[in-house]
């Protein structure tokens, strides 16, 4: 489980953030201060910072130069109101990572968070093979067995059911599958991915009308458990 450390001073904001993040399955820590965001920074090991640049006592640009030069390399998402060009250029050279412009979408939150993370940790080599339940799953020989037995995928199948178990226990935006999978732009609305789940279930699960295994996360994606 990834943590991700918020700083933001407007209570509501941060219960939203908060909320929407553990949702997602996050592990989540809020600073209501720059100076609370700095301590934090330094002690709660994140793998993410989202950062407010309007903070009282220290603000976000303080508090993003105060890190890098203590040598924190935790990526730092900077959200604000502030949306000018050069309030970008700034955060960027002080050394974020991405920049999310108030008003937001959640799943555009999400979808760039997700984005971070994966760039900011270097992918593991895929195990051969994985188990889920009564599931058997050879990567390499892009098979997939139920109770022993082969079960036929099509391509665009398997690739997504790997994108899945590549992400078990993680809620996955249904852009970023598009973008694995599909190789979409991140913009693309598509019920494409849907459409496929709905037959990895029917192909895959016990019940495919409450699926033990491939759930559906509202209004966000899916994440596969088990």
């Amino acid at each position: 489980m990834s943590r991700i450390l918020v700083v933001e001073d407007n209570p509501d904001l941060a219960y939203g953030l908060r909320n929407s993040l553990e949702i997602a399955g996050y592990d989540v820590l809020v600073a209501a201060d720059g100076l609370d965001g700095v301590a934090q920074a330094r002690t709660a090991s994140a793998d993410l910072i989202v950062l407010d640049l309007m903070l009282p006592v220290m603000d976000g640009y303080r508090v993003l130069r105060t890190l890098r030069d203590e040598g924190l390399t935790t990526p730092v998402l900077i959200l604000t109101a502030r949306g000018e060009e050069t309030d970008k250029v700034l955060g960027f050279r002080l050394g974020a990572d991405d920049y999310v412009t108030k008003p937001f979408g959640v799943l555009e939150l999400l979808a760039r968070i997700e984005a971070v993370l994966r760039r900011a940790v270097p992918a593991a080599p895929a195990p051969a093979r994985e188990r889920f339940g009564n599931i058997e799953v050879d990567f390499g020989a892009r098979w997939v067995c139920r109770d022993g037995e082969r079960v036929d995928l099509t391509p665009k199948e398997f690739d997504l059911l790997a994108a899945l178990l590549r992400r078990r226990g993680r809620v996955v935006p249904r852009r970023d599958l598009l973008e694995a999978v599909w190789g979409y732009d991140s913009e693309v609305v598509s019920r494409t991915v849907d459409t496929h789940v709905a037959e990895l279930r029917r192909k895959l699960e016990a019940n495919p009308a409450a699926p033990a295994h491939i759930l559906t996360v509202w209004k966000v994606g899916y994440k596969l458990q088990g």
